[in-house]
Parts: structure tokens; C-alpha cells; sequence
């Protein structure tokens, strides 16, 4: 109940010290807005740049100095997992 009390007393006040100093508070706010962009937009090129690392890299376009073991590692298995087919299929006939 005093939570609800004090939250009303200090949405009241802060209308009225928005009544009172607004155009200090515009001031603020066009001061604020461009840095917010500009952090905003730098966030949104890093999230952007690593979503694109990541997606070449999924497509196999990622290159690294390892790619070749992966490479034959994933052709291990493939082979593997065609022998199990095979010998699956001989069991179930």
C-alpha cells in the first residue's frame, strides 16, 4: 500500500516538475536522442556482423586452417552411417 502511495505522490511531483522546467527537458532529450542512435546503430552493424559470420560459416564458406580435418572427419561418419543403413536393412529383410 505505501509503494502505491509514494509511486503516486512521485508521478505527481514528476508532472510537475515536467510543467515546470520543459524546456530544460527538451534539452535533455534532443542531447540524449543522437546518442542513442548512434549507440543503437553500432549495436545493431555488430549484431549484423556476427550474424553474417556465422551464417557463412554454417554454409561452409568459413574457412580455417582445420577445415580439412572437418572436412574428412564428416566423410568418416558419412561413410559410417551408410554401413549401419546397410546393415540395418540386411537385418530388417
Amino acid at each position: 500500500m505505501k509503494a502505491l502511495i509514494y509511486g503516486g505522490i512521485a508521478a505527481v511531483l514528476g508532472i510537475i516538475g515536467l510543467v515546470i522546467w520543459f524546456k530544460p527537458f527538451l534539452n535533455i532529450i534532443t542531447g540524449i536522442v543522437p546518442i542513442m542512435l548512434i549507440l543503437g546503430g553500432a549495436l545493431a552493424l555488430y549484431i549484423g556482423y556476427d550474424e553474417f559470420q556465422s551464417a557463412t560459416e554454417q554454409k561452409g564458406c568459413g574457412f580455417s586452417e582445420d577445415s580439412e580435418d572437418k572436412i574428412k572427419g564428416c566423410e568418416e561418419e558419412i561413410t559410417k552411417l551408410k554401413e549401419e543403413i546397410t546393415v540395418l536393412k540386411e537385418d530388417k529383410s
